[in-house]
C-alpha cells in the first residue's frame, strides 16, 4: 500500500496525529521552559535569544521550523479528516450517543484548536515577526560587548497590554484543555494505554496541562502586576521609563539595576 493510501486508515491517520502531537508537546514544553528564563536576569534569556538566532547554525533552526510547521499541517489534517470519516461512517442517533460519553474536553478540540491555532499566528506576528509593535526592533542590549535585541524587554512590554496578555491566557488555558485530552489520546493511539492505566494516564495528561498553563500564564500575569504598580517581580518600571518617551528611531537601552546583571 502507498503512503497516501495508508494515511486512509483511521489508524493511520489517529497514529499521524499522536507523532505529530508528540512533536508539538515537546516543543511547548521547551518553549516554557526557555521563556521561564525571563525571572533570572534580563542577560540570562537575552543570551538565550542571542544564541537561537545569531550562534545556533541557520540550517539547525530552519529544520527544527520546518518540522514544527509539518507537524502542525498534519496535525490539522488529520484531525480534520478523522472528524470527516466518522460524521460518515455513523448514524446520527450514534453520533449523539457518543456525544453524551464524550468528555467536555474531547467535543471542544476542534474549537479549542482554531483559537489557539488564530493565536499562534497573532503571537508569531507579534513576537517573531515584531510587526505589531514598532519598538520592539529598536529595544537593544549589550551582550558581551555584541549589540542584541533585548528579548526581556520585548516580552515584559509586549504583555504590558492588557488585551495581549487575556488574548494569550485564554489561548494558553485552551491549549491546555487541548493536552488534557490529547496527550491522553496519543499515549492510546500508540498502544501504550489500557484499562489499567486509562485513569492513570488521564491523570498525567490533566496534571501536564495545569503544569504548562501555569508555566505560561505566571509571565503575562506578573508583567501586568509589575507595570501597573505592583511589586517589581520583574523590570517593568524600567522598561517602562526607557520607551514612554521613545522618539519612535533611536535605539532603547533599559537601565536594569547593578542587581539585575547577576
Amino acid at each position: 500500500m502507498s503512503p497516501i493510501g495508508l494515511f486512509r486508515t483511521s489508524l493511520a491517520k489517529k497514529f499521524v496525529m499522536a507523532i505529530t502531537g508528540l512533536i508539538l508537546v515537546g516543543f511547548v514544553l521547551g518553549h516554557m521552559l526557555g521563556n521561564l528564563q525571563v525571572f533570572g536576569p534580563p542577560e540570562a534569556i537575552n543570551k538565550y535569544a542571542y544564541f537561537l538566532h545569531h550562534i545556533l547554525p541557520w540550517e539547525v533552526l530552519w529544520v527544527v521550523r520546518i518540522v514544527l510547521l509539518v507537524a502542525v499541517v498534519l496535525h490539522i489534517v488529520s484531525a480534520v479528516l478523522l472528524v470527516i470519516e466518522n460524521r460518515k461512517a455513523r448514524p446520527e442517533t450514534y453520533e449523539d450517543q457518543q456525544l453524551i460519553q464524550a468528555s467536555f474536553a474531547a467535543r471542544t478540540m476542534k474549537y479549542s484548536g482554531l483559537i489557539v491555532l488564530a493565536f499562534i499566528i497573532f503571537h508569531l506576528l507579534h513576537f517573531t515577526v515584531q510587526s505589531i509593535d514598532p519598538a520592539f526592533r529598536n529595544l537593544r542590549f549589550d551582550i558581551d560587548g555584541k549589540d542584541s535585541q533585548d528579548a526581556y524587554a520585548m516580552i515584559v512590554l509586549g504583555f504590558s497590554n492588557v488585551g495581549v496578555s487575556a488574548f494569550y491566557i485564554l489561548a494558553m488555558a485552551l491549549l491546555c484543555w487541548h493536552l488534557s485530552h490529547g496527550v491522553s489520546s496519543m499515549f492510546q493511539s500508540l498502544g501504550f494505554r489500557n484499562e489499567i492505566w486509562r485513569t492513570r494516564l488521564n491523570r498525567f495528561a490533566l496534571a501536564f496541562g495545569l503544569l504548562i498553563f501555569a508555566g505560561f500564564a505566571i509571565i503575562p500575569i506578573t508583567s501586568l502586576i509589575s507595570w501597573y504598580g505592583g511589586p517589581d517581580i520583574v523590570y517593568a518600571s524600567e522598561i517602562r521609563q526607557a520607551t514612554e518617551n521613545w522618539d519612535g528611531e533611536t535605539p532603547i537601552y533599559v537601565s536594569y539595576p547593578e542587581s539585575a546583571k547577576h
